[in-house]
């Protein structure tokens, strides 16, 4: 077989670092390569923290994320791009006068808000930023519940709140939103078929589809928002079409909910053993 025929598509993360492992770059990086992208990566800021919570931050300049942006780039022929924790206005502005700069590969962008502790990592200047320079560059963007909440200004109880909400987010800039269901369907009012699944809802540009999986109990886990915006990214590198990609995560993700041990005191962060 040729170099050619083997050769990985190169996938970009630009977020945070949990030192522990379960979330930011480290969850990216696992991700890209389970779905056998080469994974390259940016810091945006050096958390401390580990499963039962964050202690503390260090954000990076906008300097430095394009000073670390730019050897990769400049060498690699990136396919598949997402971003995570983009913690100032700054930065945000920076991410995304790159992806425009250089062309590339309109991003899966989380719109990472709070730790699953939920610690605060961004402010609201940030959050309007967020909205005006990277959002409309996106091809998919991917809040969850709270998230979607405060970038729509809804209370979402059904799923009914969760596509008005996707609406708002898309007249908002967003080429597409998942938003995703999770845990926080428990607690709604809905038939005993749907209080056994996690649903999340995709609106590609007025498109709404539900993608199921079976919910999974056992307690808050640590990265799962990382693990899917990373795989939807690396099945998008691939060539796959966006529903595909967010149907292959979504099960990736559900499975390793179900499979990884504890690890640590907190949150169960999600982790394949090969």
């Amino acid at each position: 077989m040729s170099s050619s025929e083997t050769k990985a598509p190169v996938a970009l993360t630009i977020a945070g670092l949990d030192p522990s492992g379960g979330a930011g770059v480290l969850a990216d990086v696992r991700t890209f390569a389970t779905f056998g992208c080469f994974p390259t990566a940016v810091i945006t800021s050096l958390t401390f923290q580990n499963t039962t919570g964050v202690f503390g931050v260090e954000n990076q300049s906008a300097e430095v994320v394009r000073r670390q942006t730019l050897p990769i780039i400049s060498d690699f022929s990136v396919a598949g791009a997402k971003t995570g924790m983009l913690p100032t206005s700054e930065v945000i502005a920076e991410v995304a006068r790159l992806f425009r700069e250089f062309a590339l590969p309109a991003p899966v962008v989380d719109p990472v808000m709070q730790a699953t502790s939920g610690d605060s990592l961004i402010d609201d200047e940030a959050v309007e930023t967020l909205v005006r320079d990277l959002f409309p560059l996106a091809r998919l963007v991917t809040p969850n519940i709270p998230e979607a909440e405060r970038l729509s200004g809804l209370k979402i109880r059904n799923q009914e709140g969760m596509a008005e909400a996707a609406r708002v987010i898309c007249d908002l800039g967003a080429r597409a939103v998942l938003i995703k269901g999770g845990h926080a369907q428990e607690s709604w009012d809905l038939s005993n078929q749907d209080s056994l699944e996690a649903v999340d809802l995709l609106d590609d540009e007025g498109k709404v589809t539900l993608v199921r999986e079976p919910l999974v109990a056992g307690g808050e886990v640590h990265g799962s928002g990382c693990t899917l915006s990373a795989g939807i990214a690396a099945n998008l590198a691939q060539g796959k079409t966006l529903e595909e990609s967010v149907r292959i995560a979504k099960s990736f993700v559900t499975e390793l909910i179900r499979s990884s041990p504890q690890l640590g005191h907190g949150a169960k962060p999600l982790f394949k053993f090969s």
